[in-house]
């Protein structure tokens, strides 16, 4: 187990981050997911702070989200450092679908959850990207909705939903769980929709 997902296990670290969240006014709300393998989405992603909070968050209720990152950064010391977080490589040179590389990943772990951002970035966007959906997809897993809810300092997990293939039809169940979320900036949130590309 990595470094980082042995401390967010630890008794004292779980003791002290939710300390943390009290004192700065967040409270939990879960609704626990129906396995511990999923690919777990957090929006709307509009600040550096989102990242701090969710780590708070998920070191609080033990959930060992792992994030990809490309297989160059494995090499030497920094490759010790981004195992010890957890990070999972992924190879974007190859003519390899990366959807089809992070699905794979599914079949070597008991437990594996995978967090992205739909968003993909702090600012304004037009549409969400549909990678997560689809790698859900392809290794028949659900997603769980994750959120911080920075109008009434909530943070957790929502619903989960086990895509169907019927993306629009799905993604009308996701936005209408996100409507009512607001960002720490919300001027920066973008529309929750499909891209068109």
């Amino acid at each position: 187990m990595s470094l980082l997902l042995s401390i967010q296990r630890s008794t004292l670290a779980q003791a002290i981050a939710r300390s943390v969240l009290r004192l700065t006014g967040w409270r939990i709300h879960v609704i626990p997911p129906p396995t511990s393998r999923y690919v777990l989405i957090g929006a709307p992603h509009t600040s550096n702070w989102d990242f701090f909070i969710a780590l708070l968050f998920m070191t609080v209720e033990g959930i060992p989200v792992r994030l990809m990152g490309k297989d160059s950064l494995f090499r030497g010391p920094i490759g010790v450092f981004m195992r010890s977080l957890g990070a999972i490589p992924v190879n974007r040179r190859e003519s390899t679908n990366l959807v089809d590389q992070v699905a794979a990943k599914f079949d070597e772990y008991d437990e594996l959850i995978i967090g992205l951002s739909p968003e993909g970035t702090r600012k304004k966007t037009s549409c969400w990207r549909t990678g997560f959906y689809y790698i859900a997809l392809k290794a028949e897993v659900p997603i769980v909705m994750a959120y911080l809810d920075y109008g009434n300092k909530v943070c957790g997990l929502g619903p989960s939903i086990k895509p169907t293939g019927d993306i629009q039809a799905d993604f009308m169940i996701i936005r209408d769980f996100y409507s009512g979320i607001v960002g720490k900036y919300p001027q920066k949130q973008g529309e929750i929709e499909l891209s068109t590309k």
